[in-house]
């Protein structure tokens, strides 16, 4: 028996997942939790095997946190992000923080299903578009931008200026001026608003808009 936690502020997602896996006999959800804090405070005594999680859980810790410190504290549970987010940035943080796999929100019933089953094998998985970003990105490593790149670039257009990115990442602002650089001359464009503009449309950083 495959024992899950779902992790989401949302009530109505976390039971709509709940009746989708609980029509199968071998996956039983054993808690639930709105938020990161939540999570890491029952999960020892609830000992899933696979944690399903969202990146975006409102105020508080983010799905980010919430993985890198599930890992480290509990390395033999594994976790699965569960989320309608399907940027670059978003999937290589979420990788890099120790997530088995990444499905979007969007996905069928069978394929929910066998991602909760691999990922409790400790099998990667990952759903059909973002397999597919992430070949994209083989094919062209020239034009994909580094984690670090796309994290200062998604920094911006959330309003950061330089002076304050550079004091939340620990770096110079001629490290950021530098990163920057490297950045248009990827996107083929000349300033941060350009930059901005193309790594939305093709999906490397969020659209800060429609959150």
């Amino acid at each position: 028996m495959i024992r899950v936690m779902l992790v989401d502020d949302h009530a109505v997602v976390r039971a709509g997942l709940r009746i989708i896996l609980e029509t199968q006999h071998d996956i039983r959800v054993v808690g639930e939790a709105s938020t990161g804090e939540e999570c890491l405070a029952s999960v020892g005594r609830l000992a899933p095997d696979l944690v399903v999680v969202d990146l975006a859980m409102g105020e508080g810790m983010g799905g980010i946190e919430t993985i890198q410190r599930l890992r480290g504290e509990w390395p033999g549970i594994q976790a699965l992000v569960f989320t309608t987010y399907d940027t670059d940035a978003d999937i290589v943080r979420a990788v890099d923080a120790g997530a088995i796999g990444y499905v979007l929100k969007d996905a069928a019933p069978a394929e929910i299903y066998a991602a909760v089953r691999a990922g409790a094998r400790g099998e990667r998985v990952l759903s059909p578009p973002v397999a597919s970003r992430i070949l994209e990105q083989l094919q062209r490593p020239q034009l994909t931008l580094t984690p670090r790149e796309a994290q200062i670039l998604e920094l911006l257009a959330s309003g950061v200026g330089n002076k304050e990115l550079s004091r939340q990442l620990f770096i110079s602002e001629a490290t950021v001026k530098t990163h920057l650089a490297h950045v248009y001359e990827k996107l083929g464009v000349d300033g941060r608003g350009a930059a901005i503009a193309v790594a939305t449309q093709r999906g490397i950083i969020r659209n800060q808009r429609a959150q």
